[in-house]
């Protein structure tokens, strides 16, 4: 069962693929129950079962939301982690997030080349207008995965959240179709990424 309507979407390292149950592996579930990689995550308040992957990801049926699973082309990497889009569309937005689960991949990149793909198919494809993305303020590399992207502040909701029993912040950032285009008018990879 696919969950997902979009192609895959190619970089030059990274297949950003619809996510199917052959994607509910051991590592992914050890993914998303190690407190250490969902410690920004709000999935770091529930445990997952291969039941509640499951669930999660039949939730996508008959909407407009996509859920990818992202896998790296060589390197021996593989599978590494997921992206998510909740859109809107009768208002063009799309909120993205990621996690990248597989401790090798992390600070290599990836997560740039597949976040770039995405933004690229919500804008072209899927017509949005506004891709946006949150996170609490300790969660530097989102902070800084969301800069490199070319995502401006897009509002602060303060005080928002309780992380580590510590009131925090909830940083919101976004990127606009118009401004996409022209800065990107053959895609983030020379081409538009879908295929």
């Amino acid at each position: 069962m696919t969950v997902a309507t979009s192609p895959v979407l190619e970089t030059p390292r990274v297949r950003v693929a619809p996510f199917t149950l052959e994607h509910v592996t051991s590592g992914y579930l050890g993914w998303l129950n190690d407190p250490t990689i969902v410690r920004f995550s709000e999935q770091r308040h529930r445990r997952h079962t291969r039941e509640s992957c499951r669930a999660y990801m039949e939730s996508f049926d008959g909407t407009a939301n996509y859920f990818w699973a992202l896998v790296v082309r060589g390197d021996g990497l593989g599978y590494i982690g997921t992206m998510t889009a909740y859109t809107d569309p009768g208002h063009g937005v799309a909120d993205v997030g990621i996690l990248v689960g597989q401790a090798a991949a992390q600070g290599r990149g990836y997560a740039a080349e597949a976040w770039l793909a995405v933004c690229d198919f919500l804008f072209r494809v899927a017509g949005m207008r506004k891709v946006t993305a949150g996170t609490i303020a300790p969660n530097v590399a989102m902070l800084n995965l969301m800069k490199r992207v070319g995502m401006r502040e897009d509002g602060r909701r303060v005080r928002h959240h309780l992380w580590n029993g510590e009131e925090v912040d909830v940083i919101h950032g976004a990127l606009f179709s118009d401004e996409w285009r022209q800065r990107c008018p053959h895609g983030p990879f020379g081409a538009p990424s879908a295929r």
